[in-house]
């Protein structure tokens, strides 16, 4: 049996968006899941434990947005590595959790695919 694909959890509450950041990730060769919200996504990690990278929307409806979807993500499943993305906020890395990569949008889909391509290519990170 070979390896499974590495499993990314796309976070974005616009239709469209979401379809085409699933198409990245799918073109990149990795497993996509998807969610429309924060809850959502928690509810997905909640239930899955191979889940290696969630790739979030800042601007989302619910209960909290993606820049505090990914601190609860970092405080809960450190080993999960994270990308935010934003077509209003312009994040410093000093607001991400620490490994956090942003990408401001239109993002480059070469960029993206990069990025998770390094990102995945690391060892998982034990959990603690």
């Amino acid at each position: 049996m070979s390896p499974s694909r590495p499993v990314v959890l796309v976070v974005e509450d616009h239709v469209l968006i979401r379809q085409g950041a699933l198409d990245i990730v799918n073109s990149a060769g990795f497993e996509a899941l998807e969610a429309q919200s924060a809850d959502a996504a928690i509810m997905i990690l909640e239930s899955r434990t191979d889940i290696r990278l969630v790739f979030t929307d800042v601007e989302m409806p619910g209960t909290m947005d993606g820049l505090k979807l990914v601190h609860y993500i970092r405080d809960r499943w450190p080993p999960v590595h994270l990308i935010v993305a934003s077509g209003k906020a312009i994040l410093a890395e000093s607001q991400l959790p620490a490994g956090a990569k942003f990408f401001f949008k239109p993002y480059d889909e070469t960029s993206i695919i990069e990025m998770m391509t390094k990102m995945l290519a690391e060892p998982p990170r034990p959990q603690h």
